[in-house]
């Protein structure tokens, strides 16, 4: 069996030209077509998104039976963060809080999401949706309480793990980390001239940066990985979405 994720920091739904048009969003998301979706900067009641349950929204619009929202952030009215849309069923979630002292408020959320495969039991998938923040040493310490967290440390290293989101990470400076001291794959990784490479998906009309990223571990299969080239995706917002194709193993 073969399962599309995809992750996207949407921005809000507010595009470059300064718009909130989540019609975009909602398009380039159904021409992608993955069973999970993995979101970024989601409006929850905000005015500047004419105060919408986004997350609600967009899995009522694009036809996701189960979503799961975690926010960060508070805003005057309103607060945004995090949110995983699937077609399967999301049994268990939970939101992690990784906020560094003073410094703004993120968090990645945990979802523990049953895929049935006709079996005796279903396949269980765990999947951590981030968005770290802006400074170096504020992601590597924030990638540290991920990986002391009761929810991650719960999850044997054979077990099928997804950790995808906004990393922020130019540099790839965390790669190590997520890698080594994780013991993940990166999916969205790209082998050049001997040099390891991340998709590039930031800025979304000319990208220079692999901000947005799809590591895994356990009985996933990677199958391939491309950054989307939606047209209306270089205007919906500042990221370009990014997605991995996996074959479920046993």
């Amino acid at each position: 069996m073969k399962l599309r994720v995809i992750t996207y920091n949407i921005h809000r739904a507010i595009g470059l030209d300064r718009r909130f048009q989540p019609e975009r969003i909602v398009k380039i998301l159904r021409d992608q077509d993955a069973d999970i979706v993995l979101l970024q900067e989601v409006d929850d009641g905000a005015p500047r998104s004419k105060e919408q349950d986004m997350a609600r929204e967009l899995a009522a619009e694009l036809g996701y039976p189960h979503y799961a929202a975690g926010h960060n952030v508070s805003l005057r009215k309103g607060r945004y963060g995090n949110a995983t849309l699937s077609r399967h069923p999301i049994v268990r979630e939970r939101n992690i809080d990784l906020t560094i002292g003073n410094l703004k408020r993120r968090g990645c959320q945990h979802t523990a999401i049953e895929i049935d495969q006709g079996g005796s039991s279903p396949y269980r998938l765990e999947v951590f949706n981030l968005h770290l923040g802006l400074g170096s040493l504020e992601r590597q310490r924030q990638a540290g309480l991920l990986l002391r967290s009761k929810e991650f440390t719960a999850v044997d290293q054979h077990s099928a793990c997804i950790v995808g989101g906004d990393f922020n990470d130019w540099l790839s400076s965390l790669r190590a980390l997520f890698v080594e001291g994780m013991a993940l794959n990166c999916a969205t990784d790209k082998e050049k001239r001997a040099r390891t490479r991340s998709l590039k998906t930031y800025p979304s009309f000319a990208p220079r940066g692999g901000l947005d990223r799809i590591y895994y571990r356990g009985k996933l299969h990677l199958v391939a990985a491309e950054v989307c080239r939606h047209p209306l995706a270089m205007v919906a917002s500042d990221h370009l979405p990014v997605s991995a194709d996996f074959r479920l193993q046993k």
